[in-house]
């Protein structure tokens, strides 16, 4: 989707992690590793957004990590949403930034559907791949890609 706002627009990012190796995507236009994920459409939650993007991108089934409240019915259809891991604002243009909410993920198989028309590459990054200087990935990125990496072999020692 192309921006919405002329200077700030808010995104989601998933990063999704199966069997020790995080899901990155070459983006077509930027010609980078980067996350799955999208622009949150003026009509969606962040939440919807994810999920929405995880879709088109990739077609995996996730379980995303994060905490989310219940809380009992009021009078303002007031809807918990899952939390990011992280949050960030970064520079698209010299005149345009986004506002990205990073969320982790565990994908519940390894059988991604490759979408030509979102990406020019998908695979599987080991933490040894995001430190290759082979694939030039930026240090944001493997910021969180290997914080989810973290988290989700925790989770996974504690189940």
């Amino acid at each position: 989707m192309a921006h919405i706002h002329e200077l700030i627009d808010f995104v989601v990012n998933a990063f999704i992690v199966y069997d020790n190796k995080v899901l990155l995507i070459n983006h077509k236009k930027m010609k980078r590793w980067l996350s799955v994920g999208g622009h949150i459409e003026l009509n969606e939650n962040p939440e919807e957004a994810l999920f929405r993007e995880i879709k088109e991108e990739c077609g995996l089934e996730v379980e995303v990590l994060g905490a989310k409240p219940v809380l009992p019915a009021g009078p303002f259809n007031f809807k918990p949403l899952l939390a990011p891991a992280f949050l960030d604002a970064h520079d698209i243009t010299d005149a345009h930034k986004h506002v990205a909410l990073n969320y982790f993920a565990k994908a519940k198989t390894d059988k991604f559907i490759y979408n030509k028309e979102e990406h020019d590459d998908i695979r599987w990054f080991s933490q040894d791949d995001l430190e290759n200087p082979e694939f030039n990935i930026l240090p944001e990125i493997k910021f969180y890609a290997s914080n989810a990496l973290e988290v989700v072999k925790r989770k996974n020692e504690q189940n």
